[in-house]
């Protein structure tokens, strides 16, 4: 292991106890299923919030809707949210250099894709300061993105001016389905290293937390 990449594991340590998010406890997810198992009728019943802000029915959506499952990140082996995105058909992902990416779903690439929209949870990460989304701070564990639902086309009447060529919604995991550790670690020649960790706690019998820290 080199000495940078030491370095690294330290300062993701010391860092660590600063990057504390308190999430609002949810009732308890069922087991996780394959989707590889369910039948035409039954993926056409899965739910999807990001075209009407509502849970709705994939196949009641009146648009183009693409949902990235955690079963499909699993088996794709990828290890970032752009490289996830190349998995949805319409959408443009391009490597700027080791970490910086350009991703649109119609038109040009930019490097902060200031024509969609990007969300969290529901929560716009579109940084008005440079008018665009940073996507190196946006690169949330992969361990803890529950699914990605992809919408092509507009959606500024629903997400705002900014969502003129599509949506991109990343939700995660419940805080009460990543408690205790997890520590993920990797190394290699061109530019690769990368260490991350998560930790999930409860607060009383209600509330659930979970922290965690990426480099």
């Amino acid at each position: 292991m080199s000495h940078d990449f030491q370095k690294k594991i330290i300062l993701l340590l010391l860092l660590l106890p600063g990057l504390l998010f308190f999430l609002p406890a949810r009732c308890p997810a069922a087991q996780d299923q394959d989707l590889t198992e369910f039948s035409i009728e039954e993926l056409m019943e899965i739910k999807v919030i990001s075209v009407s802000k509502k849970s709705q029915r994939l196949s009641d959506s009146a648009a183009a809707v693409f949902v990235i499952t955690r079963e499909d990140i699993r088996r794709s082996g990828i290890t970032s949210i752009p490289d996830a995105l190349r998995m949805a058909p319409g959408v443009n992902v391009a490597r700027i250099d080791a970490n910086k990416w350009a991703i649109n779903c119609r038109g040009f690439n930019s490097r902060f894709s200031p024509s969609l929209q990007v969300l969290v949870d529901g929560r716009s990460v579109y940084t008005p300061s440079f008018s665009g989304v940073y996507w190196e701070v946006t690169d949330v564990l992969l361990e803890d993105v529950d699914r990605i639902e992809v919408i092509r086309g507009p959606g500024a009447t629903i997400w705002g001016s900014n969502a003129v060529n599509g949506v991109i919604n990343i939700i995660t995991r419940r805080a009460n389905d990543t408690q205790g550790g997890f520590v993920q670690a990797s190394a290699g020649s061109v530019e690769k290293n990368m260490v991350a960790a998560r930790y999930g706690g409860t607060m009383g019998k209600d509330k659930f937390w979970r922290i965690y820290a990426k480099h």
